[in-house]
């Protein structure tokens, strides 16, 4: 039974003050493009033709008002845990035997990632969305440690000032780090994890490789040597790049969209995934509350933050894509996690609740419905 909310947890509406959208309206008029190869495309980075129109929507047809009220038709807190306040959106069930939910992002999305995939897991969970600190309604730390760990710990927190002793867990991306973090520290507070991606980090690499996991280091060799530089950059410098992602928004939209464009199963056309006022409801949140420096600079915490390490006893489900970055085996997952169910899908990318959220919410509930009448803590 779910326990009565803490004092902690206050009513949230999300708004952006008309000014705000003004000024940025008024940055996006006054762009000054670079130069680009005639005919590029994506082969440099975004691709002019695409974020040259992207920025003539977000100027003059986008309605942050619409989006603004559809956002807020769920309900919203700040929940103020570990000196933190932290924005989150909480769906409630009205099954009684409905299962504590916690689902989180990664960058470089933020919680309208889940506005999708919510509604259809409200009959069997109460679903909580929170803001990841540093991103978006949820203000930045202003002291150096805002690291995966911590915030594993303040959302172990967070739950239970919404009542919640015991639930289950689902992400991706960062996220997952978080949740790798929390399942390390305090297990008991875990019904069971879902998680998806691939994690091209490899650090330690074992001697006894199967042949599918042979090729999984290889491929995320060349993907470290191609495609991370904006980790590394965030993970060392973020103060650097994040002066000119706060100061434009045609600057922020292409550090952004670009990875949308590369990560999502889109066959090279980001348009056949995303609309364009998707992407703008991501990237209004980052620019009107200025957490693009914030989020970059998880990474740089994380980098250098000292982290819970073992293998994750926790029951894991993993929804997996070969077309998210590239295939990984379950066998390497299983070196890290407790793998009880693994499900190979042949659509989505990187943003599977974005992408497919029919296909991940029915996996949700096949993995957690054998555990709806499991006693709470």
């Amino acid at each position: 039974m779910r326990a009565q909310e803490s004092p902690a947890v206050r009513p949230f509406s999300v708004s952006i003050d008309e000014p705000v959208l003004a000024e940025m309206r008024a940055r996006l008029a006054r762009t000054r493009w670079p130069d680009a190869i005639d005919g590029a495309g994506w082969a440099y980075g975004t691709d002019e033709t695409y974020l040259r129109e992207l920025v003539v929507h977000w100027r003059d047809g986008f309605d942050w008002r619409a989006q603004e009220q559809r956002i807020n038709g769920f309900e919203h807190a700040i929940v103020t845990v570990d000196g933190l306040a932290i924005h989150t959106m909480h769906a409630r069930s009205s099954a009684p035997d409905a299962i504590p939910l916690l689902m989180l992002h990664g960058w470089p999305s933020t919680f309208v990632q889940m506005l999708d995939i919510v509604p259809l897991l409200t009959p069997y969970f109460h679903v909580v969305v929170p803001s990841l600190p540093g991103f978006g309604f949820s203000p930045p730390s202003r002291t150096p440690g805002m690291h995966v760990g911590r915030i594993a710990g303040a959302f172990v927190m967070l739950m239970a000032s919404l009542g919640y002793a015991r639930f289950g867990a689902r992400s991706s991306d960062l996220g997952a780090g978080v949740l790798q973090q929390m399942a390390l520290d305090d297990p008991g507070v875990l019904i069971g994890l879902h998680l998806s991606g691939t994690n091209p980090y490899i650090g330690y690499v074992p001697d006894d490789l199967s042949p599918a996991e042979q090729t999984f280091v290889a491929d995320a060799q060349r993907w470290n040597q191609t495609e991370m530089a904006y980790a590394m950059m965030h993970s060392s410098k973020p103060q650097t790049v994040a002066v000119a992602l706060n100061d434009s928004p045609a600057g922020l939209a292409s550090w952004i969209v670009e990875k949308f464009w590369r990560w999502s199963d889109d066959g090279g056309d980001l348009g056949s995934r995303f609309t364009f006022d998707q992407l703008l409801t991501n990237l209004t949140i980052y620019w009107a509350t200025q957490t693009i420096n914030s989020s970059m600079r998880l990474y740089y915490e994380t980098a250098r933050a000292t982290l819970a390490y073992g293998h994750v006893d926790v029951p894991t489900a993993m929804l997996m894509s070969d077309r998210d970055l590239f295939p990984t085996p379950r066998e390497w997952a299983a070196r890290q996690y407790n793998v009880v169910r693994w499900t190979k899908i042949d659509r989505g990318g990187h943003f599977l609740e974005w992408e497919e959220p029919r296909l991940v919410a029915d996996d949700l509930i096949a993995t957690f419905a054998p555990a709806r009448t499991a006693p709470s803590r």
